[in-house]
């Protein structure tokens, strides 16, 4: 929404908390539109304070209805008339009143009706929308368009009197049901005075046999929600008498419908309600689908881990009875390798996410390479910065990576006394850094990585390459050896 933001603070002088009110205004208005069949364009006057009298006024937003035609084909965002040219936007900000439908007017091939309404905040009128919709299209209404401009105008008469949007609606309308997908029109009393064909459609599919107007909501839909396989409606009456603003979900073994519950308020009294419904089966289907696969992914990794424990144990119990003092140490090799696969799947396990939090790895990686070193009481490691969290295609690599830097360093290039080994990492927007640096001996003159013989560094070089798609560098420094390793997100 920047260019709203610009023009709003650009052109007028509303204060944060006027500007708030209305991106929620914009953010829940489609209702407003399709409900009224007509484009709407929100204004804001022009001046730079408060107290000034507006010298015109520029529009800062322009929705479209899904219900009809639009009458502009060009948007309209930006554009400003001066004070007097449009005198029913000027009428409505001064008086704070609703100018209704006046004559029609010529606007290129179509006969346009406009009217205005005034948005209120903390008792003062700070925009004006208007209502554009062709004069043609609403000469012989049909009960759903009637029902539909009725509404309208309540929902209109809410917006001027500062009761629309709803206050602490918070997240009830993401997603906000279109009309289109159904619409109920509830009484003072809860009962239904009018249903919308989709709407009849959708409580048909749930079970209900008969004419759905002239009962109660609560009622009908206590009977078809009845058979649910999981019962959770008790005071679904209570939830569902338009008394309050709601969203409730139905279901039973064929079916599950969503339910906005929207009261209709004309200053401190309650006239009705609305409710916006929409046969959500599908959905809730496919989310019990990811549910019951995340579980089972989570389920896949725990059980690898396990898998990959066994493994380890059975190659530990091997090294022992080997007597050639390279084969036990090749063998031990493997097993920390395992076990730095085996965290990445630990972590995934206990995860929602298909993302690794690898800074917790890497704790785990540091402890596991202290407690296996025999220099374990001399030896200290220092990490500095965050890396957050990873994707698992990442995360099981760099775990290797990292692992085989830590047990290089501390096996050939730490310092006889007080050794430290400093793990710095730095993440940003498109790639993460990780230096390793020891305070050893350095490299030998005449090292090179490309062509090292040495199992863990090749491990290294190949798993960067090829799986993290970075880059590894290692280089002598004043005090020891330093690699870096830089991976692209």
């Amino acid at each position: 929404m920047p260019q709203f933001e610009t023009l709003i603070h650009s052109r007028s002088s509303v204060t944060i908390d006027q500007a708030h009110k209305l991106r929620e205004l914009v953010a829940d208005w489609q209702l407003l539109s399709d409900l009224s069949f007509a484009d709407l364009i929100l204004w804001v006057p022009i001046r730079k304070d408060m107290k000034m009298w507006p010298t015109g006024h520029v529009a800062v937003a322009h929705i479209r209805p899904t219900t009809a035609a639009t009458v502009f084909t060009n948007d309209v965002i930006g554009d400003e008339v001066m004070w007097g040219n449009r005198p029913r936007i000027d009428s409505s900000l001064s008086s704070g009143e609703i100018v209704r439908d006046s004559e029609a007017e010529q606007v290129g091939e179509l006969m346009i009706k406009e009217e205005a309404i005034p948005v209120v905040f903390d008792g003062q009128v700070i925009a004006v929308i208007t209502r554009h919709r062709n004069a043609e299209l609403m000469r012989s209404p049909s009960r759903l368009e009637l029902n539909y401009r009725e509404i309208a105008h309540s929902l209109y008469r809410m917006v001027s009197e500062g009761l629309f949007p709803y206050k602490d609606a918070g997240s009830l309308f993401e997603p906000v049901p279109r009309v289109g997908d159904g619409l109920i029109r509830l009484d003072v009393n809860g009962v239904i005075s009018y249903a919308s064909p989709n709407a009849r459609s959708a409580f048909s599919r749930m079970g209900w046999k008969s004419e759905i107007e002239n009962n109660k909501l609560g009622e009908v839909a206590e009977a078809v929600a009845k058979n649910s396989p999981n019962p959770h409606e008790e005071g679904i009456r209570t939830r569902l008498n338009g008394k309050t603003l709601r969203r409730v979900d139905i279901d039973n073994q064929g079916a599950t419908i969503d339910l906005l519950v929207l009261p209709l308020l004309q200053g401190e009294d309650r006239i009705g309600a609305i409710v916006l419904l929409q046969n959500v089966t599908e959905l809730r289907r496919r989310d019990r689908e990811l549910v019951t696969k995340d579980a089972t992914i989570r389920e896949i990794h725990h059980r690898v881990k396990n898998n990959l424990q066994t493994v380890s144990a059975l190659l530990r119990l091997q090294a022992r009875r080997i007597e050639d003092p390279s084969a036990s140490s090749a063998l031990n090799e493997a097993v920390r390798r395992i076990a730095s696969i085996a965290l990445v799947h630990d972590t995934l396990s206990t995860s929602s996410e298909n993302e690794v939090a690898f800074d917790e790895v890497l704790t785990s990686l540091i402890t596991h390479a202290l407690e296996l070193s025999p220099r374990m009481g001399e030896l200290r490691i220092e990490r500095k910065g965050e890396l957050g969290s990873l994707e698992s295609r990442l995360a099981t690599p760099l775990s290797l990576v990292v692992t085989e830097l830590m047990h290089n360093a501390l096996e050939h290039g730490l310092a006889e006394q007080g050794s430290v080994l400093t793990i710095e990492l730095s993440r940003y927007s498109n790639e993460c850094v990780i230096n390793i640096t020891d305070d050893g001996v350095g490299l030998p003159k005449d090292f090179d990585l490309a062509t090292s013989s040495n199992l863990g560094l090749q491990i290294v070089r190949t798993l960067t390459e090829n799986e993290l798609k970075g880059v590894l560098k290692l280089q002598s420094t004043d005090s020891g050896t330093q690699a870096n390793l830089r991976f692209p997100l």
